[in-house]
């Protein structure tokens, strides 16, 4: 069983709650499987989620899953189109000493909780050099996002698992 809290940032979690290469693609099956989501990412749920909040913690991950899918180039702006459309308002927070500038609610929902912690995590990765390393797995079915930290970063898979399989699919191929 896969864990929720696999990479630690939000954006990349939350979008790999579908996983096309499980019989059963959907990881958010039920409001208890969200709150242990929301409990294995630290993400304060105003209340025990509800149907309606599996709703629309679904609709941010597709479109989340959007903007993982745009090119680097292309990305930027899906994910400020997305911004403008969530009630979001800048909070100054202090790491290390100073200040950052971040995306927080303007409402209490739970979508809209996930929706700033995903975008926080995004700018961050973006700030950090990392944008370009943002990637979705090259191994059919799998579509699972993932952060490219290798040296070199050309990773294309998100894990050994997939990179196994595409290259044994490649394998065989040749044989034929």
């Amino acid at each position: 069983m896969r864990e929720y809290a696999e990479t630690g940032l939000v954006a990349l979690d939350l979008a790999n709650t579908w996983d096309e290469y499980l019989d059963v693609p959907e990881r958010l099956p039920s409001v208890e499987a969200l709150a242990l989501f929301c409990r294995a990412l630290s993400i304060p749920a105003p209340a025990p989620p509800t149907p309606a909040d599996l709703a629309e913690a679904r609709e941010t991950r597709a479109r989340l899953r959007e903007i993982l899918a745009t090119a680097p180039a292309g990305r930027a702006a899906a994910l400020a189109a997305w911004a403008g459309t969530l009630p979001l308002r800048p909070a100054i927070t202090v790491a290390d000493g100073l200040p950052l500038l971040r995306p927080a609610p303007a409402e209490d929902r739970l979508s809209v909780l996930l929706a700033a912690r995903a975008i926080d995590d995004l700018l961050s990765l973006a700030s950090s050099g990392e944008w370009e390393r943002l990637r979705l797995c090259a191994a059919a079915p799998c579509r699972d996002a993932f952060l490219d930290r290798s040296r070199p970063g050309r990773r294309l898979f998100c894990s050994t698992r997939c990179a196994n399989r595409a290259h044994a699919a490649v394998s065989r191929a040749r044989r034929r």
